[in-house]
C-alpha cells in the first residue's frame, strides 16, 4: 500500500512539474502549426494512474537519459525532448501516449 501511494506521489509530482515557467513557445517540433499550451488537454493524477493501472497508455519521459536513469515511471519510453522527431516509429499513434518531464 505505501508502495502504491509512493507511486501515486511520484506520478503527481512528475505530471504536474512539467508546465514551464514561461509564456513562450517553442518552435514546433512535428512540421505543424504548434498548438497553445492552453489548449493542450492535461492528464489528472488519477486518469494517469488508472492507464498505468490497466497498461492502457504508454508513458514517454521526455527528460535527459542520465535523469531518466535517475528514476522513472515503470515501463515508461526513454525519449529525450530534443530526441523525439527521430523517435515517431517507437510510438503506436494508436495508442494513448502520455508524456511525462520534471
Amino acid at each position: 500500500m505505501r508502495r502504491i501511494f509512493i507511486l501515486l506521489v511520484m506520478l503527481g509530482l512528475l505530471l504536474s512539474a512539467c508546465s514551464p515557467a514561461t509564456e513562450t513557445q517553442p518552435a514546433p517540433v512535428f512540421g505543424e502549426p504548434q498548438i497553445p499550451e492552453s489548449e493542450v488537454p492535461r492528464v489528472s493524477l488519477a486518469d494517469a494512474k488508472a492507464a498505468f493501472d490497466s497498461g492502457s497508455a504508454v508513458f514517454v519521459d521526455v527528460r535527459s537519459a542520465a535523469s531518466y536513469a535517475d528514476s522513472h515511471i515503470p515501463g515508461a519510453l526513454s525519449i529525450p525532448e530534443p530526441d523525439i522527431q527521430s523517435h515517431l516509429g517507437k510510438l503506436d499513434p494508436s495508442r494513448w501516449i502520455i508524456t511525462y518531464c520534471t
